[in-house]
């Protein structure tokens, strides 16, 4: 997944490589200039942080092909060309990044603000926005006028799946009436880990597989989760309480 733009933090980086490229024609001691450098480092001032306080990181500029590599605080580095709309958007400088600026260099640097620039995300939370629009709720959704019959919920029991008996990780095994609609099936065995989360005390169960099989003429549905106290990443998380409230509201028992 390639990482998101930053916010632009290259004034440094362009100061920096004025200063190493025009040291490029100095005298090298016999008479020639000293040869040009294959890469350049330069700390850059990262955005958003109080005036005095921006941390600063480290990009690595080509000067044959005038690619930047840039360590990007949360560890992603971030790749692209001086020529690209990304690198010539790069050197568009907020007022934010002055102050942070002004307070590390003590420079003067009024006047070059770009204005309107967009908020810009780091790459681990670009990868936490698209997490999220993947999740779904606890409960599958519903086609309207869809009804439920109790005479189709047989039962159901959760057991730890773990040797020592720990409950961090249970399997609901559920019983239906042959037939069943899936997502009803997969409904009842949540309201029924909501119903015993509800009496043991655990307030979150994040879905991790479901199995379906059919036998003695019955629908039997075996999901397991792992229970804990924090609210899990997941793509599929039961909160109980929330969970109790909806199967109710659709007449699927929790007991």
């Amino acid at each position: 997944m390639r990482p998101a733009f930053r916010q632009p933090r290259f004034l440094i980086a362009a100061l920096a490589g004025a200063a190493v490229l025009s040291g490029c024609t100095d005298d090298a001691g016999d008479g020639r200039p000293k040869p040009k450098p294959e890469t350049m480092t330069a700390k850059i001032a990262t955005p958003g942080a109080l005036p005095g306080k921006a941390p600063l990181t480290l990009a690595r500029i080509s000067t044959k092909s005038g690619e930047i590599l840039i360590l990007e605080p949360d560890g992603q580095v971030t790749t692209m060309t001086l020529d690209s709309p990304e690198g010539q958007d790069a050197f568009a400088v907020s007022e934010a990044d002055l102050m942070a600026l002004n307070a590390n260099l003590d420079l003067n640097l009024g006047g070059m603000v770009a204005d309107g620039l967009p908020p810009r995300q780091t790459a681990q939370e670009k990868a936490l926005e698209e997490f999220a629009a993947r999740s779904q709720p606890a409960l599958p959704a519903w086609a309207d006028g869809t009804t439920v019959d109790p005479q189709d919920f047989l039962g159901a029991r959760v057991a730890s799946l773990d040797p020592k008996g720990s409950a961090d990780l249970v399997e609901v095994t559920a019983n239906l009436r042959e037939g069943v609609d899936a997502d009803i099936a997969f409904s009842y065995a949540t309201c029924a880990l909501a119903g015993w989360a509800k009496r043991n005390g655990e307030p979150y169960g994040r879905h991790v597989r479901t199995l379906q099989d059919t036998r003695d003429g019955k629908l039997r549905i075996g999901a397991a989760f792992t229970l804990s106290d924090q609210k899990p990443m997941g793509l599929r998380v039961m909160e109980t309480e929330d969970t109790l409230r909806e199967c109710k509201a659709r007449g699927i028992p929790a007991a």
